[in-house]
């Protein structure tokens, strides 16, 4: 059913008429100034042949191609939405570059599931290498001499080429799928990647530690005044942490007294937490 609708798609594009040039300009205009939707209609589908004929140079990287010819009428609009007929430009040549771009993006996005090609540099390394790669390989023997060689023509790193010939030499591996291709059930790649966390025994012990130095803390700030409690909590305790001029303004006095105030309470704070908890003592508290 798939395969009908596409080729209905093509067969309708390329029985599109040809514009000349003065009614392309004249679809242009009406609908950049009037918003014409049957003059959209029109300028589009008379160059939809351009998008399927694109999308044909992008099969290689085994994405469905009616995706790609969705993809290239993206371009196709966007590029309406951009033009301008006082220029005197083809409108097919304008809208080359806008559908090659939009195909392009929607192969980086899909054909692996590792993102690549983020600069101007990179697309023309993924876009580029394999072609050239086969081109160089007819004089040049060793792999690191044909990245060399590909890194100067393609303005990027020869550390970027083996990267990219990495990845274009073999599919994505699922870290779901077992270590051994076997009947019975086998462990996963992603049980063997080591985990970056702490060990569960130091998370709890962490977390303990944490709730009990919460709860010292909390019976510690009893013996502050009302005015260093409330510079420590809006100091140190908060989230956004208030500057010493905004507390200032807010007390009515100058940043520098709220720093000696704050630097006074946690003074306190910390001579009575080392009397109550000596283990504090050393830097804990």
């Amino acid at each position: 059913m798939q395969d009908r609708a596409e080729r209905k798609l093509i067969q309708n594009a390329m029985k599109a008429p040809y514009l000349a040039l003065e009614e392309e300009q004249d679809l242009a205009k009406r609908w950049s100034k009037k918003q014409d939707q049957q003059a959209l209609h029109q300028l589009t589908v008379s160059h939809m042949r351009l998008v399927i004929a694109m999308a044909a140079r992008f099969r290689n990287f085994g994405l469905p191609m009616a995706d790609l010819i969705q993809e290239g009428h993206i371009g196709l609009l966007e590029a309406a939405a951009r033009f301008d007929p006082e220029r005197g430009v083809r409108f097919s040549t304008y809208a080359t570059w806008w559908i090659r771009a939009s195909m392009q993006d929607y192969v980086l996005r899909n054909w692996s599931i590792v993102r690549g090609g983020t600069s101007s540099a990179q697309k023309a390394l993924f876009f580029k290498f394999r072609r050239l790669k086969a081109k160089l390989q007819k004089s040049m023997g060793t792999s690191g001499e044909i990245h060399e060689e590909a890194a100067k023509l393609l303005g990027v790193s020869p550390a970027d080429v083996a990267m990219m010939d990495a990845r274009l030499s073999g599919p994505d591996l699922s870290l779901n799928a077992p270590m051994r291709d076997e009947g019975e059930a086998s462990a996963e790649r992603m049980e063997f990647i080591p985990s970056d966390d702490d060990p569960v025994d130091e998370t709890v012990e962490h977390m303990i530690d944490g709730e009990r130095r919460a709860v010292w803390l909390s019976k510690a700030l009893d013996i502050l005044d009302r005015r260093e409690l409330q510079i420590i909590r809006e100091r140190r305790l908060s989230d956004e942490g208030a500057t010493l001029e905004a507390l200032g303004t807010a007390l009515g006095i100058s940043k520098e007294r709220v720093r000696q105030i704050e630097s006074r309470a946690i003074e306190k704070l910390r001579s009575v937490l080392v009397r109550e908890h000596p283990a504090l003592l050393g830097g804990a508290a």
